[in-house]
């Protein structure tokens, strides 16, 4: 534990909530079938409701931290988790016409809770450790997420659907709780922007493009998240046509799991001190390499391979993405950037499943090479704006000024 050191112990409190929370997140796996199922919709309507959650989830990524930026990430973290668990909770008690908006209200206070954490974690964790910081949150997230599905199935078939949002509901107010007591007001208090700054878009914009880097790791990660997610989506459709069944799927599917709890927090502490774009540039490399390996022929081995390297992945680019964005962003608005990677980061959600679908319906063999071709080209992205970036700071002072300026173009 000696490259957590300086990880606060605030985070550490944070991330037990954040476990739970995410062991008790389990209806975002059944959510379809409850609404095929126990409600009574055709698969249209289902899928229609359920893209309707997927576009809140997005847009409150998108929009919690700039929230968290004028009025507190704490604050926001807080409000935001009392309104979803109350909407999942009350949930089951609704009329089915009502799902069309409550669910997706739920899901978008949902999202506006994950982008107010990452912004939250960022502004208590010095710059220096907020990888290793990032790394607990992210591990203990996951691991709650490889509990969460099994049980959920239990309590669905154990009790029924309804209780199955009901915890989840509970398990977020208790996350709300937890929160407002194990971190504190003045500790969480966010260096906070004038009222001006607060309201001024065109002014992050600017410090965005005063950030080329930035931008295009953002650019990058948004066409990896569309590839990354093809393994929830037409990754299984394909294991079918081949042959290999839903429980070699789901066998599958649990080896990211497994791979990102043993290797995620060892990586971010040998990776700590290496530059950044270049861990997440290799990361998304080894993405591209997960869908190549499916070209060598359909099989079990090629199958675990392919996830063993995008689990390497995104254990080396999630995380490191999520910190450097952090670092690189100005002090007044340090959500608002973390929000637009929060929102990048799942646009795979809404983008993924329909690109991915039209894709494998119209020509078969090439989902997986495109791919591979992209995740490739946004790693190759971010690693050239790594040198240039290298090359940059290796400029002498008379050169570039004794104080460093984000880097030209």
């Amino acid at each position: 534990m000696q490259g957590f050191k300086d990880v606060p112990r605030a985070v550490w409190l944070l991330s037990a909530g954040v476990f739970v929370n995410a062991v008790a997140s389990f209806t975002f796996v059944f959510v379809f079938v409850y609404l095929t199922g126990p409600r009574g919709l055709g698969v249209t309507e289902a899928g229609l409701v359920t893209g309707i959650g997927g576009l809140g989830v997005v847009a409150g990524n998108f929009t919690g931290g700039w929230y968290g930026d004028r009025y507190g990430h704490r604050r926001v973290l807080l409000a935001a988790s009392v309104l979803g668990g109350a909407a999942l909770t009350l949930l089951p008690l609704l009329p089915t016409t009502a799902l069309y908006l409550a669910l997706p209200l739920a899901q978008y206070t949902l999202g506006v809770v994950r982008s107010a954490n990452s912004a939250l974690v960022a502004v208590i964790v010095p710059e220096g450790a907020r990888r290793q910081a990032f790394a607990v949150v992210r591990c203990v997230a996951n691991g709650g997420f490889t509990l969460g599905p099994p049980l959920g199935g239990l309590i669905a078939t154990g009790l029924s659907y309804d209780w199955l949002f009901v915890g989840d509901g509970l398990g977020t107010l208790l996350f709300a709780l937890w929160t407002a007591r194990v971190v504190p007001a003045r500790g969480a208090a966010r260096r906070a922007a004038a009222p001006d700054e607060g309201h001024d878009r065109g002014g992050v914009w600017r410090e965005l493009r005063a950030r080329p880097p930035v931008l295009v790791l953002l650019g990058a990660v948004l066409v990896v998240d569309v590839v990354y997610r093809q393994q929830y989506s037409t990754f299984p459709v394909f294991l079918g046509d081949h042959g290999l069944d839903t429980r070699a799927y789901g066998l599958i599917l649990a080896l990211n799991g497994a791979v990102i709890l043993v290797l995620e927090l060892p990586a971010a502490v040998a990776l700590r001190n290496r530059p950044p774009l270049r861990v997440v540039g290799v990361g998304l490399l080894f993405v591209g390499a997960g869908y190549a390996a499916l070209l060598a022929g359909i099989g079990v081995a090629a199958a675990v391979a392919m996830m063993v390297l995008l689990s390497l992945g995104e254990i080396l680019y999630k995380t490191t993405a999520t910190a450097y964005v952090a670092d690189q962003a100005p002090e007044h608005a340090i959500g608002r950037f973390q929000s637009l990677y929060a929102g990048v980061s799942v646009s795979g959600v809404v983008l993924g499943a329909p690109l991915g679908g039209a894709l494998y319906s119209a020509a078969p063999g090439l989902l997986w090479p495109v791919c591979a071709v992209l995740a490739a080209g946004a790693g190759a992205a971010v690693l050239w704006v790594s040198s240039r970036q290298g090359r940059h700071a290796a400029r002498p002072a008379h050169e570039t000024g004794s104080r460093p300026q984000p880097v030209a173009g």
